[in-house]
């Protein structure tokens, strides 16, 4: 994968993800975060396999590059019950299946940061979301020193919620994202005293109006 400045007027597309993306998407991953992704994570996302995706392309690049990934979000589809934000849901007793979308992982490479692509991305979430007649939220974890991400997931009125040690999210976020670490110990200690926070936002079914 080339990494150069992205042209002045990129023009950016959305499609959703597939198995020609594998090698290109597990790269991007390793550059930006520093937790380590089994392969079966990739493989599962690229295949759809209880994983849903979408990628950003510049198809102002040249033609061998005007299809490959330059952004990426993946998400799935949780339990609400299940989930450690169910006490921070409206319970609807008529809807004893309710779920919820977590986004496991959002990234768009440096060059192309600040054109609204990250936005872009969730916003294919949240339309998936509200057609899903079941789903109440969209909602992910952001580590909380990362305040560009803090700092867009409030401007799209994601509510911040709770403040979790990452300790906490080795035993209780593993129904989630069970098998993505690669290796447990090296995650402990990256981070020893680094804490993720929440954020929720609510979906409105099959449309695209949001509420905050």
């Amino acid at each position: 994968m080339v990494k150069r400045k992205a042209p002045h007027r990129p023009i950016i597309s959305y499609r959703p993800i597939r198995p020609s993306d594998l090698e290109v998407l597990e790269k991007i991953h390793g550059d930006l975060f520093p937790i380590r992704y089994e392969s079966e994570f990739f493989h599962n996302a690229v295949y759809g396999r209880d994983i849903v995706c979408w990628g950003a392309v510049d198809r102002s690049r040249p033609d061998a590059q005007s299809n490959e990934l330059i952004g990426f979000v993946t998400a799935r589809i949780v339990s609400a019950k299940e989930s450690e934000v169910e006490d921070f849901i409206s319970s609807d007793s008529s809807k004893p299946d309710q779920t919820l979308i977590y986004i496991l992982t959002l990234g768009v490479i440096e060059s192309y940061r600040n054109l609204g692509i990250a936005s872009s991305l969730i916003h294919k979430v949240i339309n998936y979301a509200s057609s899903i007649p079941t789903c109440c939220a969209v909602y992910l974890h952001v580590i909380s020193y990362n305040n560009a991400a803090i700092h867009l997931y409030q401007k799209m009125s994601f509510q911040g919620l709770v403040t979790l040690l990452v300790t906490y999210v080795k035993r209780g976020f593993n129904l989630m994202v069970s098998k993505l670490w690669k290796n447990e110990d090296k995650k402990i200690s990256k981070w020893p005293t680094s804490k993720e926070s929440g954020y929720l936002l609510p979906v409105v079914q099959n449309k695209r109006e949001l509420t905050a």
